[in-house]
């Protein structure tokens, strides 16, 4: 039985548990026996907690017997990407710099999944600090891409993908700055969805680039998905940034909404730098929605599709030096014991504790924000990044959604871009501008190339229009059911 509930989806799992077929215990002891059994080789998770995972689903398993179940999570195992708080987990955004530190609370994403009867599972791999795109910027090494083990999951939220895809868990959670649930989504061929900006808590997220992170779900299916989107979603007086908007049963909303969309294609998003077989795929995905009815719009988007990398890496890098400022090796992290005076300890301990992606970043972050510089540089790009969000809402106005590939190729080599920032930047250059105007996106799969590798496509939808973007891609996934096919580790 352990083998068959691997690749099950959560949902059906959920069914599993209600009707006794499985039992909570069980399902945790076939996430640890498949991730004893390959995380040698993905090296998905930082640390699991076996003995916890074990005791909350003995509780959930009473819970069911009771007739007192909290809901279909409860009992299911998820994954935390490892820059999401869970009290007394480590809390290491994959850095030399919080190697040792452990969450003294949880985020409100996971006392929402907790009350639910979730069961965290363990801590997923990512790029420190959220800073990069393929999972190869961690201090615990990289993660590998299950299709294809010499091969990056993308990033950063490389290890959340990747557990997914490897039948190691069915739900984890991951976060996107700018596509780092989408990209690694669908470079490991599983569901990842970006929400509306301010619809899900970012308590307990250590920041990045606080005015376009986002917590969001990685999943096998769109329903499971809407699942956890719909327990993790709504509003929290501890998150400034949290909005209040009505949260439905997302889950049950794939069931109604059946109608035929409107959907733009951005025209600039399939040009230059396109692989042919992703840019074939995602084509043969548009056709589809024609095909059944949906009416095709070709748009543009020219602004987004030319400064949306300049002007993310101009203001994610200014916060993250601003946000970064306070592991100084006074108030927690790392602390080196080099030092000479106050002023050393605080160069020795973050020179020891930061990788070189992440120092990169910061140097570039606080040279945008020095003087002489803000005004050229950082105010600049929010203006232009004001212009961008209002180029989407234009074309959103006519349209329900908009479709693109959401990575220009499909996974690369371990290291091949390593050497150069610039070529590894623009992985995200179809997921960044949707950040930047704090739309909700999702990647669900669309094919394979012909090595094997998965292909995604990117939605797009409008502002906390989550029902109707989850919609539009069950559409598809039903159709196709690439979901159904998994790597052979």
């Amino acid at each position: 039985m352990a083998d068959d509930l691997n690749y099950l989806p959560a949902a059906r799992l959920a069914e599993m548990l209600g009707s006794g077929k499985i039992s909570s215990v069980g399902l945790v002891q076939s996430c640890l026996a498949r991730t004893k059994a390959v995380d040698g080789r993905v090296k998905a998770f930082n640390s699991c907690d076996e003995a916890g995972a074990l005791a909350l689903a003995q509780d959930s398993d009473q819970r069911r017997a009771a007739g007192q179940a909290r809901g279909p999570l409860d009992g299911i195992p998820v994954g935390f990407k490892d820059v999401i708080a869970v009290a007394g987990q480590p809390l290491t955004c994959s850095s030399k710099m919080l190697a040792n530190f452990i969450s003294p609370y949880d985020a409100t994403v996971t006392e929402k999944l907790t009350a639910a009867g979730a069961i965290p599972f363990g801590r997923l791999n990512m790029d420190e600090f959220a800073m990069g795109s393929s999972t190869e910027n961690s201090a615990f090494g990289p993660t590998a891409n299950p299709w294809d083990l010499t091969r990056v999951p993308g990033g950063s939220s490389g290890g959340s993908a990747a557990a997914v895809a490897a039948g190691e868990v069915s739900l984890t959670l991951g976060s996107d700055t700018g596509g780092s649930i989408r990209q690694p989504a669908a470079l490991c061929g599983i569901v990842g969805l970006k929400p509306t900006y301010g619809l899900v808590s970012r308590y307990g997220l250590a920041a990045y680039a606080s005015s376009l992170d986002q917590i969001g779900t990685m999943a096998r299916t769109v329903e499971d998905a809407a699942l956890l989107l719909g327990a993790i979603a709504g509003h929290d007086e501890r998150d400034s940034t949290s909005f209040k908007a009505d949260v439905p049963d997302y889950r049950a909303e794939l069931a109604r909404s059946k109608g035929r969309w409107r959907l733009g294609v951005p025209k600039e998003f399939f040009g230059a730098g396109l692989d042919p077989e992703v840019g074939a795929a995602v084509k043969a995905a548009i056709e589809h929605y024609r095909a059944t009815g949906c009416e095709i719009r070709e748009v543009s988007l020219p602004l987004a599709a030319e400064y949306a990398i300049a002007v993310y890496y101009l203001i994610a890098t200014a916060e993250a030096s601003s946000n970064l400022a306070r592991y100084d090796g006074v108030r927690y992290g790392r602390r080196s014991a080099k030092a000479k005076d106050a002023v050393d300890l605080y160069y020795q301990s973050r020179a020891e504790g930061f990788g070189d992606e992440v120092k990169r970043r910061i140097i570039l972050g606080t040279h945008v924000l020095s003087s002489g510089y803000y005004d050229a540089y950082y105010l600049r790009a929010q203006k232009v990044r004001t212009l961008i969000r209002n180029e989407f809402t234009a074309v959103l106005r006519d349209c329900d959604a908009l479709l693109s590939p959401t990575s220009p190729t499909a996974a690369f080599k371990l290291g091949e871009k390593s050497s150069d920032p610039l070529a590894m930047y623009l992985t995200d250059i179809y997921t960044i501008s949707v950040n930047l105007a704090g739309l909700p996106g999702i990647s669900v799969p669309c094919g394979f190339t012909t090595g094997g590798l998965p292909i995604g496509l990117q939605i797009i939808g409008r502002p906390f229009d989550e029902a109707g973007l989850l919609s539009i891609a069950r559409h598809y996934e039903q159709a196709h059911g690439w979901y159904s096919k998994h790597p052979s580790l």
